[in-house]
């Protein structure tokens, strides 16, 4: 054999240069203008949609009637004028102090935005009760400013008040800090569940 032949048997390129390196730089020559394919996550869809529950949707429904009853029929005619401070005889002054400082941490919440006075009424009753169920001590209701309420009125900051003072759990509430919600929202304050 002659020495180019052995040249190149051993991986060199017959103008002396290694066959590997050759080959990437043609491999690169030839892949300068390519532009490389995005590549988009594939989420997979399953074809079914998921069963519902419809047995819990039916018991959540009726427990929502329920919670309405608790409420005396009188309660949507209850009105505080703007007062949204209210403490149960026996609740510690550094207590209500803590709530009304925003120091007691929030355990839950609701948002009763775009609600209606009924489903308002059934919501919170709802949520109290599963709050309480829970343990839960400190709570914040999101009631709004009312700027979307007809003609601008806040009804259910008005009303809230009223239904909170009749709820036997409910031991104080008050405005929340502004970090919270101020004016729009209330801090909850709830008896603790007896062992």
């Amino acid at each position: 054999m002659n020495s180019s032949a052995d040249d190149s048997m051993r991986g060199q390129a017959p103008d002396g240069g290694d066959a590997d390196d050759n080959a990437a730089a043609l491999f690169r020559d030839a892949m300068r203008d390519v532009t490389p394919l995005r590549q988009d996550k594939v989420t997979l869809q399953s074809r079914r949609p998921a069963p519902r529950p419809r047995m819990t949707e039916a018991d959540e429904r009726a427990a929502l009637r329920e919670m309405a009853q608790d409420f005396p029929n009188d309660a949507a005619d209850i009105e505080t004028d703007g007062e949204a401070l209210f403490q149960r005889q026996g609740v510690q002054h550094r207590v209500m102090e803590k709530l009304r400082r925003g120091r007691l941490r929030v355990e839950a919440e609701l948002d009763l935005h775009g609600c209606t006075i009924d489903t308002a009424k059934a919501e919170l009753a709802l949520f109290l009760r599963r709050c309480r169920q829970s343990g839960k001590r400190c709570v914040r209701v999101i009631h709004g400013k009312g700027l979307g309420s007809p003609q601008g009125k806040p009804i259910l900051k008005r009303l809230l008040p009223g239904w909170l003072r009749q709820r036997d759990e409910v031991l104080a509430y008050c405005p929340a800090t502004r970090a919270d919600g101020g004016s729009g929202a209330l801090y909850v304050l709830l008896k603790a569940v007896r062992s």
